[in-house]
């Protein structure tokens, strides 16, 4: 069974705690601290893979949790690191954030691998808390929480051509004349009810592969009929080829025909109504089509629209029709439509925290040699969230610190230009 939309809930290991030990050793009357580190969280991995073209196997399973880490022991012994969880989609799958429908990954192509949820860091032993003024320190530091999404997952199409028209105007027929494509032929609508891929081998080495998408009614856009179940794998197409019933069957009038599918993709997106398109007059062969022919000729010349009459039953003109979507492709360039990147986790969790009051919990101590280290609860889950070694990740740190008075503490501590500042691993001096 086709499935081409999924959605899923997916988090990240915790990770591992440390450990809080100390030396236990004859002879050695005060062992110093050798609690080890925790170990990392799995990552959530997603990988493209060749050879799935469906979301199905999601409808069965909708959790994904990978592991947590080990916890640290004593003797300098650091937890294990989880394995990460790996995810496998057909090419061609975006993700959405479920709740605002913002990309976080477009696996558009082959052999693609992309981390989109990290696990957290192993928490520091006790080792790492030692100075020469607490020689004997009994915290250790827990392991950062993973993270977790609600994904919606849908899969798109990868084609250069996009196939539509009303139903029964004919695609099927003609993919089943251009291409190695068997889809189900029939004279009544709906004929196909999932996207058909097939690929045109041409003479002078060129190749197309054009996807047959499910007849369009007035009201797909909204989701009538068939709707934009199917709308959305026209997205990553770079042509349109648009068929319409040139011989009048059913009363159907090819103008009028073509200017509500035209309107449908204007109201879906911007992008498919700017998408080139060439016009198809099918069933050429019929009683009638040069009547409606002549018509929709002058209508495609006063709006200059590209139109080539053709028979997708006998194969006229078809080819002549191939050779200028070829033409098109080609001038437009080889790649797909790719959907970027728009929702970034790590900022939206540091926009959450800056939110919350939580300025509570913000320890500053001045060390001897004049360092001033920053910790508590609320510094340690805002570095679950953010990657100092980042440039936006730091620009979202310092936001933070200023906006819980943290700063100003320091000042009225009396910091001066050029002092060092630690927080967890990371040193850096400080600057007004």
């Amino acid at each position: 069974m086709f499935v081409d939309e999924a959605k899923i809930y997916i988090e990240s290991g915790k990770g591992g705690n440390g450990c809080a030990s100390f030396r236990r050793e004859k002879y050695v009357a005060n062992g110093g601290p050798d609690g080890g580190d925790g170990g990392k969280g799995g990552d959530v991995i997603f990988v493209t893979e060749e050879g799935l073209n469906t979301l199905s196997d999601f409808r069965n399973r909708r959790i994904y949790k990978a592991d947590r880490g080990g916890d640290g022991s004593g003797k300098n012994c650091h937890g294990k690191d989880a394995e990460d969880l790996v995810i496998a989609v057909p090419i061609g799958t975006v993700l959405r954030e479920e709740s605002t429908g913002l990309v976080v990954a477009d696996m558009s192509k082959p052999n693609m691998r992309e981390v989109i949820l990290q696990g957290g860091r192993g928490g520091k032993g006790n080792q790492h808390y030692a100075t020469p003024t607490m020689q004997i320190p009994k915290y250790a530091q827990p392991g950062r929480p993973g993270k977790s999404l609600n994904l919606v997952m849908e899969l798109k199409v990868l084609a250069d051509v996009g196939l539509l028209g009303y139903p029964n105007a004919g695609k099927s027929t003609f993919l089943s004349r251009v291409s190695n494509a068997r889809p189900k032929i029939a004279s009544y609508p709906f004929t196909t009810l999932e996207p058909n891929l097939g690929v045109v081998e041409l003479p002078y080495g060129k190749s197309l592969i054009i996807a047959d998408i499910p007849g369009l009614i007035e009201g797909a856009s909204e989701g009538v009929g068939l709707g934009h179940e199917f709308l959305k794998h026209l997205e990553r197409t770079r042509v349109l080829i648009h068929l319409v019933d040139t011989a009048g069957l059913d009363g159907r009038d090819p103008i009028s025909d073509l200017e509500k599918i035209n309107q449908e993709l204007a109201r879906y997106s911007d992008r498919l109504a700017s998408l080139p398109q060439v016009i198809g007059a099918n069933k050429m062969d019929l009683p009638d089509a040069k009547l409606y022919y002549d018509m929709l000729e002058e209508y495609c010349q006063e709006h200059h629209m590209i139109l080539y009459p053709i028979s997708a039953a006998t194969g006229e003109g078809v080819r002549d029709l191939l050779d200028r979507v070829v033409q098109i492709r080609d001038q437009i360039g080889e790649e797909p439509a790719v959907f970027e990147k728009e929702y970034f986790i790590e900022e939206q969790e540091a926009l959450q925290a800056l939110k919350e009051n939580d300025g509570d919990g913000i320890d500053i101590e001045q060390l001897p040699d004049g360092t001033y280290v920053v910790g508590g609860p609320a510094i340690e889950k805002m570095l679950g969230f953010t990657h100092l070694e980042s440039e936006k990740g730091f620009d979202f740190f310092q936001r933070f610190l200023r906006e819980r008075g943290v700063i100003a503490r320091l000042e009225e501590m009396g910091i001066q230009e050029g002092d060092t500042v630690q927080v967890d691993d990371t040193a850096f001096e400080y600057y007004p």
